[in-house]
């Protein structure tokens, strides 16, 4: 007996010790995903079903438990879209969603016919909002139509969801005893979903406390959380949820869905992650996280905003000189979580105008560029004024930059000047003003528009036969503010030369790639 106790000892070390999927004395929380039900339900956002085929396969290889497929009875579409994701997706458990109805009922089984797993989520509405003005019913009578949709499902498969819609406004007693009886019904899975997103967090984990505590037969199923973010608490509420005794968690991904949106696989999934005190875990392959929803903003041409929270283009983008001088020296300093964890490449660190040097150095290391402090100096002065006048400051900018920087003293030709003058029924003027060999000169000529006037301008102070072969504009980015680039092909004494500058001004990057060109060969 005594080497058997000391052999299970061993054991029990060795599981807390040795690296798991899952980590010792944590408990699993199911993840249930329903953005091709709930999320497609936004308008805009419909797919066909080779797309919904392509993301339920995303889905499978995210290692998510359970699918929501569609809602079978809402149309042959949704119906068939359900049927070719059961011949293509056999890993999770794929569920359709029906009404408390026979023939709501039948399409979903019908639907799911082809499933190796499969679950049918039926339900009604339980609060007194939907119960006197939605179905003009009563209590008691909704208890029947429940306990009746529970047991017409459990003909087709044993894997029954019960949904009391509107659970969030739906008084606690009474709620209590629709789960008491769809559960003796057959139901395996109760949701309580927030229809209507009007909980709060210490609200909604009361509720589910209360059905813990108060169903008797509540051990035979799993408690389920559906949250909508209409005031913006839907992933708060998911938590405190699971903190009170749900262990599956119904989501979408980028958080889309009716009205607001449902609450976000990416930030339950993380939030489980980055809280080692938390005892739950999810068996989801976050990694692939950004790629899947990456994936969900293409097919469902709905762009993921900047400030998302997890996968947002700024979620892990630094612009405060301050925040960015932290990251460099710490990532912790002011990240929570590896953006490698969810597939992202890496932290961004945000070029502008709050951006102190140390950011500005760290970009010219990254593109194998390296400065002397004096060299950064003016960099640094350049960048500013330049990041003074336009959004994003973007490695073709920077080389700008620090090619002005390095160029500009051995030239002859500096511009110190321009002002040109255009517009409709006018004659395009332009005067310029350069420095060549430490003289000023200036001169005024006109164009058939301000580029070539100021081109003409130049000319008479260079005194130059110089022939324009090719000029080329190109935008950096996109918008009114950004960048232009000028490529230019200059000819003299049959030689080519070229040029280049860029500049928010697209007349001075003109001037200046001119200037470029002819510094060349003079």
């Amino acid at each position: 007996m005594q080497n058997i106790a000391v052999t299970l000892f061993e054991v029990t070390v060795f599981l807390y010790l040795c690296p798991s999927k899952t980590k010792p004395m944590e408990q699993k929380i199911f993840i249930f995903d329903t953005t091709l039900r709930d999320g497609e339900q936004v308008p805009g956002c419909q797919l066909n079903t080779i797309e919904k085929i392509e993301l339920a396969k995303s889905l499978e290889a995210l290692n998510t438990d359970i699918i929501e497929c569609g809602f079978p009875a809402s149309s042959p579409g949704d119906f068939n879209s359900v049927v070719e994701i059961t011949k293509n997706v056999s890993k999770p458990v794929i569920c359709a969603l029906s009404r408390a109805t026979e023939s709501d009922i039948d399409a979903a089984a019908a639907a799911l016919h082809f499933a190796r797993r499969k679950r049918i989520h039926t339900g009604i509405g339980t609060s007194d909002y939907h119960i006197r003005h939605k179905f003009n019913s009563t209590r008691e009578e909704i208890i029947e139509r429940a306990v009746k949709a529970v047991k017409y499902a459990r003909r087709f498969t044993d894997d029954v969801e019960f949904y009391a819609e509107d659970a969030g406004r739906t008084e606690n007693e009474y709620l209590a005893r629709v789960i008491e009886a769809v559960i003796a019904a057959g139901a395996t899975t109760v949701n309580i979903p927030d229809t209507t997103g009007y909980c709060t967090p210490w609200e909604y984990g009361e509720k589910i406390k209360f059905l813990v505590n108060n169903v008797p037969n509540i051990d035979k199923a799993i408690i389920s959380t559906h949250c909508h973010n209409d005031l913006g608490m839907a992933t708060a509420n998911t938590l405190s949820g699971i903190m009170n005794g749900a262990r599956q968690v119904e989501v979408t991904i980028n958080g889309i869905g009716e009205r607001a949106g449902n609450t976000s696989l990416e930030e339950v999934v993380m939030a489980l992650k980055c809280h080692n005190d938390i005892p739950f875990c999810t068996e989801i392959n976050h990694k692939d996280i950004y790629k899947v929803s990456r994936q969900v903003s293409t097919l469902m041409r709905m762009p993921v905003q900047p400030n998302k929270a997890v996968v947002g283009r700024n979620a892990f983008a630094h612009s405060s000189g301050i925040h960015q001088d932290g990251v460099l020296k710490n990532k912790e300093s002011y990240e929570i979580m590896n953006p490698l964890d969810i597939g992202m490449n890496d932290s961004h660190i945000a070029l502008s105008a709050r951006s102190g040097r140390a950011a500005l150095k760290h970009h010219y290391e990254r593109m194998g560029i390296s400065l002397t402090p004096d060299e950064l100096n003016n960099a640094y002065e350049k960048f500013l004024l330049l990041a003074d006048r336009k959004k994003d400051i973007n490695d073709s900018d920077l080389k700008v930059i620090v090619g002005v920087n390095r160029n500009e003293a051995a030239r002859r030709i500096r511009l110190k000047y321009l002002q040109v003058v255009c517009g409709k029924n006018s004659v395009p003027m332009a005067t310029v003003k350069l420095n060549i060999d430490g003289e000023i000169c200036q001169a005024t000529s006109e164009g058939n528009g301000p580029i070539d006037a100021a081109f003409s301008a130049v000319k008479k102070l260079i005194n130059r036969k110089i022939v324009v072969e090719e000029f080329l504009v190109q935008a950096i980015t996109r918008g009114s503010d950004d960048v232009g680039k000028v490529h230019i092909q200059v000819e003299n004494r049959g030689n080519i030369h070229y040029g280049f500058s860029a500049n928010t001004d697209i007349v001075t990057a003109s001037v200046e790639a001119f200037i470029d060109a002819i510094s060349k060969f003079i």
